[in-house]
């Protein structure tokens, strides 16, 4: 696994001071109102959501059923919420655990995501995505790219996707193109601590899709002991079983929402009932984290897709979050091959979506 030298502290320095906007990000008032947890927490004034998993015991009954964990789980939750946030003291088997042994079953017939192929994993059944059981990531990095008051983001991309995107710039992970790496979440661990300290503000878990990392996503912070805010950069397309063990455990979610309520996710993603989905995991996000949402414009498909999606946060978040309106669209991958989104996106298509986001009274910011 990569390490950091000293030639790369000096360069990671020079990109922090060729973004200033990132330096002081975090004393924009909009920030400071929307993102006021996750603010406290890199400042290390308050304690990660997972760091307070890590510090409410909990007895696991030994040969539980999935069923009888759930409602362990369920019931724990109510009382983790009452908890106070500056009573921290790690304990051995504690919610996290609960979470993460909870998430193991649900690989055994993975649900994980919303295309609930129910095969066993563990087994080497593989469903959309792919993928056993094991930890695999494509890369680990000191991102200087992401929205500035993310910037600088300790960004995992875990390997493969549940999406389809014709479009995607990482295709080559979401694809399964390249060949992604298998780690041991202890090792992980250790390397997200050291980023940590190393000034990184976040741990950004991306890819591909983190969704289907779940379990072991849980178990690599079960190792973590720095005060890290964990950023969920997804695409959303995940079950209800698994927004459900999110609870609690994200301090941000960095979502995407790609499409609007028409055919296009399925003409360009192969994507079912991706409106539903994604809006639902949305409104139950809002409720449990702050929420940064993004927006990629797409060619030729901003009445279709950004005019409802805008739409739907003003109505359903509306000042509650952020809004990214994204305009680098390229062309990648399969997309050349589609007349309708083979081209960069027009200074017009962008000078829309904006002035609707405005007329909303929607927080952009990137």
């Amino acid at each position: 696994m990569h390490k950091l030298n000293m030639d790369e502290k000096i360069k990671f320095s020079e990109l922090l001071f060729s973004r200033p906007d990132a330096v002081y990000a975090l004393e924009d008032e909009d920030v400071k109102r929307v993102m006021k947890r996750y603010v406290n927490v890199v400042n290390n004034k308050l304690p990660a959501k997972f760091i307070l998993l890590k510090s409410f015991e909990v007895e696991i009954p030994k040969d539980a059923s999935i069923e009888n964990l759930w409602k362990l789980h369920d019931s724990l939750m109510k009382e983790f919420k009452e908890k106070e946030e500056n009573n921290v003291k790690f304990f051995k088997t504690n919610l996290l655990t609960l979470k993460r042994i909870i998430a193991n079953e649900i690989v055994k017939k993975c649900q994980l995501c919303e295309w609930n192929c129910k095969v066993d994993r563990t087994k080497g059944r593989r469903g959309v995505c792919q993928l056993d059981d094991k930890l695999r990531i494509s890369s680990e990095f000191i991102h200087m790219g992401e929205e500035s008051f993310i910037t600088p983001s300790h960004t995992i991309f875990f390997w493969s996707c549940n999406m389809f995107c014709i479009f995607c710039q990482n295709y080559t992970i979401s694809f399964r193109l390249e060949e992604g790496e298998t780690i041991e979440p202890k090792t992980l661990a250790k390397i997200i601590e050291r980023r940590r300290r190393e000034g990184c503000r976040n741990v950004n878990l991306v890819g591909g899709e983190p969704t289907m990392f779940l379990h072991n996503i849980f178990e690599i912070f079960e190792y973590v002991n720095e005060n890290v805010p964990i950023v969920w950069n997804s695409n959303m397309y995940m079950s209800e079983l698994s927004m459900k063990l999110l609870d609690g455990f994200i301090d941000v979610y960095l979502t995407d929402f790609k499409f609007g309520p028409g055919n296009c996710s399925q003409e360009l993603a192969r994507t079912k009932n991706y409106w539903n989905v994604v809006a639902r995991n949305h409104l139950i996000a809002s409720k449990q984290a702050e929420v940064v949402v993004r927006h990629l414009i797409l060619p030729n498909h901003v009445e279709c897709c950004t005019f409802p999606i805008l739409e739907w946060i003003s109505k359903n978040l509306g000042q509650n979050c952020i809004v990214n309106l994204m305009d680098q669209y390229y062309p990648y991958f399969k997309a050349l091959e589609n007349e309708k989104i083979n081209r960069r996106i027009t200074k017009g298509e962008y000078r829309k979506a904006l002035e609707k986001a405005r007329e909303l009274g929607l927080i952009v910011k990137g």
